[in-house]
């Protein structure tokens, strides 16, 4: 995730503080090198992209991102670990919402935006 290449001329960082703002969520900004499990078909153009955000141990995966409406595939190999510096080239219009808290979701198909916060995801951790 290359720092300068946000939309609109603003950082990444810039666009994820906008997005929690707009939200009413405190920003938590993702960790340089951070991992996040992204479905392997993301890339596949299936909207509406979801995410949500567990809370983590230090080198632990927060963020789970995947592609579509239905029920989420239980496949083991679902989810690939990404670093975060290269979720742009995987998923590109989940970056602006990584800033958001654990416990949050997100579900968009680009102009389309929702936001929200899940009491049972900040509630179960993950390692």
């Amino acid at each position: 995730m290359s720092i300068q290449n946000g939309a609109e001329g603003k950082t990444w960082l810039e666009l994820q503080q906008r997005t929690c703002q707009k939200a009413g969520a405190a920003f938590v900004p993702p960790e340089a090198g951070m991992r996040v499990a992204v479905a392997r078909d993301i890339r596949e153009g299936v909207m509406p992209v979801n995410g949500l955000r567990h809370a983590v141990k230090q080198g632990g995966v927060g963020w789970f991102i995947w592609p579509g409406e239905g029920p989420l595939c239980q496949d083991t190999d679902y989810f690939v670990p990404v670093c975060i510096e290269h979720l742009d080239t995987w998923c590109p219009l989940a970056l602006p919402f990584l800033g958001l808290p654990p416990g949050w979701r997100f579900l968009t198909d680009g102009p389309y935006v929702d936001m929200w916060f899940d009491q049972k995801i900040y509630d179960l951790p993950i390692d």
